[in-house]
């Protein structure tokens, strides 16, 4: 059985993501996801944008905000 709390979906802004959860800064230098200026945009688009693959990106927010 999962422990997992959080839910961090594709559409959810950087800096919202962020500001809910801010152990996940981390995640994003790791992904190379821009989350300064580049950090108004959802998580999807940024993932795009920085060459991030999606998927993993989720899975690591999710398991970061987590614990």
């Amino acid at each position: 059985m999962s422990t997992m709390t959080a839910k961090i979906t594709k559409d959810l802004v950087v800096n919202d993501c962020i500001k809910l959860y801010p152990k996940t800064i981390g995640v994003f230098s790791q992904f190379k996801i821009d989350s300064c200026c580049g950090g108004a945009v959802s998580i999807e688009a940024a993932a795009a944008r920085d060459g991030a693959p999606l998927d993993e990106l989720l899975r690591v927010l999710n398991e970061t905000a987590s614990k």
